[in-house]
């Protein structure tokens, strides 16, 4: 259980990543602004889920431990 929450956590991370980068890149651009506030609150609930995952996997790496 412990290595399925650290990868889904490196895997939320670059979910993070990758949408934070769209959205700046759509702001530099001067694309539309409502896309670029639908990514940044698409970015907040990744960190959100991002962070769960974080929690779990240490949570299950000390219960192995």
């Amino acid at each position: 259980m412990d290595i399925i929450f650290k990868f889904l956590a490196v895997v939320a991370i670059a979910a993070v990543t990758v949408v934070l980068l769209i959205g700046l890149r759509n702001m530099m651009k001067g694309g539309d602004a409502n896309f670029s506030n639908k990514m940044m609150q698409l970015r907040i609930f990744l960190q959100l889920v991002a962070i769960i995952l974080i929690v779990g996997a240490i949570y299950f790496h000390r219960a192995a431990s």
